[in-house]
């Protein structure tokens, strides 16, 4: 399935049905008067957020989503029908701005929840609407009300509770694949990973908890270069970050430095986020070189490091320890 975290789309209320003008005119009944009905009201545009959806690809072949409209009145005071909501169905995560102003709308993080984006028109007045003492015959009426038209944003931001971010081919993929069941691509070459993957790992309460694998990070990429820029993003609601530092690297405090610098040029809160500093693929360190390199890493991040190997599954039980300490499991 493809993985879209981006969409920009119309939504447009109904049209409000028109009142018409009519009067009674019933055998035995000299003075029936003006009997026409009012106009049904258009329906609403609703998102509404669906835990079985993960990702916005419904939006891409499809960008306009028009609401019904409500149906003219009837004669003998009959008020036409109303125009059923649509309801839109997005990935839990979506948020929703107005694409031309940036105002967020709505943030539909819970499955079920709703938020109207579009109101439909109101229905317009029959005749009888217009009787009064003066004017015993109006023949008066109003046409429907448009509904409301706006462009949209949607963004999908991820929900999980720890993001595992690093450069390319630090070992990311494979840390989620040993830890859950998720089944990402793994490859030693750069840029395997070209989507966010969640995986579930089970705390040991018995309940689970999602880990989201970010797609690598290289210099620039808040200011668009590389994967990052787009998937950044998804790590903004996580309570907690597991930052990967591939222990085959040339400069592993290098690599740190080009994260944290990401990290803090991006904003959003992220660089203060709570991080645990993880050098992995211990398979290629020599033995003696091991004890240093944490030092160096540890001096340079001031914060303490531990070694494992993804790949083989070394380490794992301690790192999994200190993530269920930071998130108070």
């Amino acid at each position: 399935m493809q993985f879209i975290d981006q969409a920009r789309v119309t939504v447009r209320g109904g049209r409000g049905g028109d009142g018409i003008v009519a009067f009674r005119r019933e055998k035995y009944v000299p003075a029936g008067g003006p009997s026409g009905g009012d106009g049904g009201h258009g329906g609403n545009v609703v998102f509404e957020a669906d835990a079985n959806l993960q990702t916005l690809l419904d939006f891409k072949y499809k960008r306009l989503f028009p609401a019904v409209d409500g149906r003219r009145g009837g004669p003998n005071r009959c008020t036409g029908a109303s125009g059923p909501d649509l309801v839109i169905k997005v990935p839990c995560g979506t948020e929703v701005r107005h694409l031309k102003t940036d105002i967020l709308l709505g943030d539909l993080t819970d499955s079920g929840e709703q938020l109207v984006v579009a109101f439909g028109g109101r229905g317009g007045l029959g005749n009888a609407h217009y009787l009064s003492n003066r004017n015993r015959a109006p023949e008066k009426c109003t046409e429907g009300r448009e509904g409301e038209e706006w462009p949209l944003q949607l963004e999908l931001k991820l929900l999980a509770e720890v993001g595992i971010i690093g450069l390319p081919n630090a070992g990311k993929s494979t840390l989620i694949s040993v830890l859950s069941a998720a089944r990402p691509k793994i490859a030693d070459y750069p840029f395997t990973t070209l989507v966010p993957n969640l995986g579930v790992v089970r705390r040991p309460t018995g309940d689970g908890t999602v880990f989201a694998d970010i797609p690598g990070l290289i210099a620039g990429a808040a200011q668009g270069a590389g994967l990052g820029h787009d998937f950044l993003r998804h790590i903004e609601r996580t309570r907690l970050l597991v930052h990967m530092v591939d222990g085959g690297s040339e400069d592993p405090v290098g690599d740190l430095r080009v994260v944290e610098q990401e990290l803090e040029a991006y904003g959003h809160g992220l660089v203060d986020r709570p991080r645990l500093l993880v050098l992995n693929k211990l398979e290629l360190i020599d033995a003696d070189e091991r004890e240093e390199q944490r030092q160096r890493l540890e001096e340079a991040s001031g914060r303490p490091v531990m070694l494992t190997s993804a790949a083989m599954g070394q380490g794992l039980d301690r790192l999994l320890q200190s993530v269920w300490a930071e998130l108070g499991v």
